[in-house]
Parts: C-alpha cells; structure tokens; sequence
C-alpha cells in the first residue's frame, strides 16, 4: 500500500534536478493538456483541417488547366505542394499559441509547478505532431477523392517526411514567437516566414517561369522547394532521391540552431 504520510516541509528532501524521465513524463503531460485544449476549441484545427481542403480545391481548378493543361496532370504537383505549405503553416500556428500562453501569465504558474521547465515548450511542439499527421491525412484524402492515388506506404512515407520537417520548423517559429511583443506581432512576423517559403518556391507552378533572381532562390536556396520535390519524388517514383536528404539535413540543421535560441528565448520569458 502506498504510504500517504505527509512530511513536513522542514523534513523534506528537495531536489535541484529533474530526472529524465520525469522531465519527459511532463513533457508528455502538457503535449496531453495541449490536446484537451484542441478538444475544447475545435476551431484551432481548421488550420489543418478546412484549409488544405480549400487551398487543394482551389488551385487545383485554377491552376490545374492553365498549367498542366488538365487537371490530372497538375494533381503530381499539387498535392506535394499543398502537404508542405500545411505543415509550415501550422507549424507556424505552434508559436503563436505559446505567444498567448505568455501573454495569459499561464507560464508564471508553471515556473512555480516542480516540473522540467522545457516541458511546457516541448509538450506544445510535441503535440502539433498529431495535427501535422491529420493535416497530411485530410491532404490525401481529398486529393484522391478528386483522382489522385498513390499507394498507401508512399503516402505514409511522405506524411511521416513532412511531420519531421513541420516539428523542426516549429522550433523557428517558437523561438520568433517567444521574441515578439503580442500575440499579433509573433502571427505577422510567422506569415512574412510563411509567404516567401511557400510561394517563392514549385509548390504550385514549375519554377522556369520565374524570373531569374526569384527562380535562383526557389531551385537553389529555398528548402521548402527542396522538400516538396522529395515528396513528389516518393510519391510519383517511389525512391527516396538527392532532394530528399538535402531537405533533411536542411531542416534538421534549422532544428539544431533553433533550439538553443529558443531555449535562450524561452528561459528570459520564465
């Protein structure tokens, strides 16, 4: 039986650190709490949800004929560019909710909790997982409701390649919402992130169009183009190609910068 006895507080043995695994018990507790949150406002995932719905249906019947010359031509190209655009957009969302939590003192009440202090962080970040996975689930689906099919590993392959680039590119997009005044400013300062990467880029029109000095930063610089056309590559070929890891060394190389200085960021907050 588990002893409940209370000890005094004179008598108590404290403890500067927090283990591991207790650190990532709470991190897992307050990526659960970050979900209950989603449960209760269900209007946080309209992001991952309405908006690839509309974004695919719209340039698809746009776009699709002027491009490709029909509609089925265009979807190879679409659709790669719709999953990654949704995946930085909401992983741009990620930090402009730890920007409210801040604003709302809720994190002065966890910096007295005896709790890992990356926790709260990690948990955020670590739950967007999920709606990254629905987001690129909603993404295959209605591409193949309007004929677009590729097989079942190639679409959780690439569902899988685009949660990792989202989850570090949230750290990014933290460490600027962490750094902005409001909650307005850390939305605004993620939407100039936001347009440049996925319209400067062959998301949704083939780059030889462009002119040079914007082509150059699509095909060269960019690495949203550099992941999209990893996607397509998995997606149209089945093989994991150059592109691919590029734009994994690409983004893991913006996760490992961005840690620090979100923590930097994230402790001067506390």
């Amino acid at each position: 039986m588990k002893d409940t006895t209370i000890i005094p507080a004179n008598e108590r043995e404290l403890k500067n650190r927090i283990s591991f695994d207790t650190a990532i018990e709470n991190m897992l507790t307050f990526a659960y709490r970050t979900l209950l949150k989603t449960v209760y406002n269900p209007e946080s995932l309209l992001d991952v949800t309405l908006m690839p719905i509309l974004f695919t249906l719209m340039f698809t019947y746009l776009f699709g004929g002027a491009i490709s010359g029909n509609i089925e031509s265009y979807l190879p190209i679409i659709i790669p560019g719709i999953l990654i655009q949704t995946c930085i957009t909401s992983s741009g969302n990620a930090g402009t909710q730890l920007r409210e939590d801040i604003d709302k003192s809720i994190f002065n009440r966890f910096k007295s909790m005896p709790i890992a202090r990356i926790s709260p962080l990690a948990g955020v970040l670590t739950a967007d997982l999920l709606r990254y996975a629905i987001a690129g689930a909603i993404v295959f689906t209605v591409g193949a409701i309007i004929g677009y099919r590729p097989s079942f590993l190639k679409v959780v392959v690439s569902i899988e390649f685009m949660m990792f680039v989202g989850w570090c590119l949230s750290w990014l997009f933290a460490f600027v919402a962490l750094t902005a005044k409001s909650v307005s400013s850390a939305s605004m300062y993620a939407m100039l992130i936001m347009f440049p990467l996925t319209f400067l880029s062959n998301a949704f029109v083939p780059t030889k169009t462009m002119p040079k000095v914007v082509r150059y930063f699509a095909e060269h610089i960019n690495p949203v183009s550099k992941a999209i056309t990893a996607v397509r590559e998995i997606l149209g070929n089945g093989t994991i190609g150059t592109d691919f890891w590029i734009a994994l060394i690409g983004t893991f190389t913006i996760f490992i910068v961005s840690v620090p200085l979100t923590l930097w960021a994230y402790n001067r907050n506390m």
